[in-house]
């Protein structure tokens, strides 16, 4: 008895498993259907081999419309836009009437028209042209030798070839996950939570001067000199909400990727793109910031990686979870007030340059590697340049009052009048960058300067109450009773329960009235 076409089926199944790398879906019980599956060859994403005696063309019509439905719900599950099948039967004989109308041209169901099948059909008289047809449509090689009869051994033999080339192939898709066992990601996740009841005892998560003084990232001390703030708001968290989403993003996201790339190659990628999400929001955003947003957005980046070099096993197994959470992230961050999307971005496309200059372990690409370091590389010096010297950009009011209110109380006037006095020469100030000027110029002794100030404060905002006493205060020590009552006047009908000021005010009538008595 010759088992001609069932060797043939399954030389061809282990033609494709162990030499184009396709992976098993579904095999039938009776062995004699078996679906494959390689998403990045777009030409053929899905093969279905099917071993069967085709005695009539509209059984095979009605089959080829059974292989559409299931391929469309093989790309609904995937997840895909269009899913193209290549379907091959093999067959002793062809069906007994005509057929070849049937598949000259691929099939697209009415239901749906983004699953295409290309049917192909290997029968006993016309099989090396067949494969020839197969070849041409893979560009490539898929030619063997056969003979007219074999044994059952012999097809047991390929069987068992062609199976264990696809345990194999399953077993190495899951060595890809198995470079490493999750230690830094709990490392990080006990460091967040440690520097958070830190920054609680010692002032609080959400006290600016707080967050300053544990290495927030700041750009005046960050042009100052005090680099290291590029890496420390990685550890830092603004309240408790933003601590335990960050903490539970981390955990989710670096188990993967820890195992992905293995402990040495996380750490780096984590610190390299927390480092990256700090440059670019230095660059392009003057705000205090704090968090390992930049970093997890790092370990996304890092997972699109491994999506750009694994497609197929990155969609099968996280592919889509993965783009909606980041779509949705990135569009929170574009929507929502008060969110450093510049540090998110910054550290997505660092995480994605990390994972790139790494790879993955045990598999080198020097050159693919040496491109994305070169990248890496510019694109960080590029920032880091364009960032210092355009210091005078990077750099918002609110910082400067933060940082200026730093300095006056630990009565560093000198230091908080500089810089005061630099940003009002080259912006715009509010009146209240005129008014703590004002104030660090008074404790320095420069108040003709501290008057000017003062004045221009109230020009800008009549109702500043606080400006009104401070000049109130002035011209009673110069011994200008007029102008002062007039100041101490105002502050008070501004202010009327401010206790001070009332007492100011009754001081200097009580000078002038003693001034006309005498």
């Amino acid at each position: 008895m010759s088992f001609r076409e069932d060797f043939l089926f399954w030389r061809l199944a282990h033609c494709l498993i162990s030499k184009k790398q396709y992976r098993v879906i579904q095999l039938s019980a009776d062995q004699k259907e078996l679906w494959l599956e390689k998403l990045e060859n777009k030409q053929a994403q899905t093969i279905r081999l099917l071993r069967y005696d085709v005695d009539w063309s509209n059984w095979m019509q009605r089959d080829i419309e059974l292989t559409a439905m299931n391929g469309e719900r093989i790309r609904k599950q995937l997840g895909l836009r269009h899913l193209s099948v290549v379907n091959v039967y093999v067959t002793p004989y062809p069906p007994v009437d005509d057929y070849r109308f049937r598949i000259e041209k691929p099939f697209t169901s009415p239901h749906s028209d983004r699953t295409m099948v290309t049917t192909f059909l290997i029968e006993k008289n016309n099989t090396e042209s067949s494969l020839q047809n197969l070849e041409h449509y893979f560009h490539e090689s898929l030619f063997f030798d056969l003979k007219d009869d074999y044994t059952e051994g012999e097809i047991e033999a390929v069987k068992a070839s062609a199976l264990l080339a696809a345990k194999a192939n399953s077993k190495a898709e899951k060595d890809v996950f198995s470079n490493g066992k999750p230690f830094f990601t709990y490392i990080f996740m006990l460091l967040q939570i440690a520097v958070f009841l830190l920054l609680t005892v010692n002032g609080g998560s959400t006290n600016t001067s707080t967050l300053i003084r544990f290495g927030a990232k700041f750009n005046l001390l960050i042009i100052e000199g005090e680099w290291w703030r590029f890496f420390t708001p990685i550890f830092l968290h603004v309240g408790l909400l933003h601590l335990l989403m960050n903490t539970l993003s981390l955990y989710y996201l670096g188990t993967v990727v820890e195992r992905l790339y293995g402990n040495v190659r996380f750490l780096l990628i984590y610190l390299f793109a927390g480092f990256a999400g700090s440059l670019t929001s230095f660059v392009f955003s003057p705000s205090l910031s704090a968090g390992a947003s930049g970093a997890i957005f790092g370990c996304f980046g890092a997972l699109l990686y491994f999506g750009v070099i694994h497609p197929g096993l990155f969609f099968r197994t996280m592919g889509m979870n993965i783009l909606v959470v980041l779509g949705i992230n990135l569009a929170l961050g574009f929507t929502l007030p008060g969110i450093d999307n510049a540090g998110h971005i910054g550290g997505l496309i660092g995480g994605f340059l990390a994972a790139g200059i790494l790879h993955f372990p045990g598999k080198k690409k020097i050159l693919f590697q040496g491109l994305f370091l070169v990248l890496a590389f510019f694109a960080a010096t590029g920032l880091l340049k364009y960032g210092y010297e355009g210091a005078a950009h990077n750099v918002d009011e609110q910082s400067v009052l933060v940082l200026a209110q730093e300095y006056i109380e630990s009565e560093n006037y000198d230091k908080a009048y500089e810089l005061l006095n630099n940003y009002a020469n080259v912006n715009r100030p509010t009146e209240n960058l005129y008014f703590l000027l004002s104030y660090t110029e008074i404790k320095l002794g420069n108040v003709n300067d501290a008057k000017e100030h003062l004045q221009k404060v109230i020009e800008m905002k009549p109702d500043f109450h606080e400006a009104h006493f401070n000049l109130a205060l002035i011209y009673f020590d110069e011994n200008n009773i007029e102008a002062a009552r007039n100041h101490a006047e105002n502050a008070v009908r501004i202010k009327p329960d401010q206790k001070e000021y009332k007492a100011l005010l009754r001081k200097i009538n009580g000078s002038g009235e003693s001034a006309g008595e005498a």
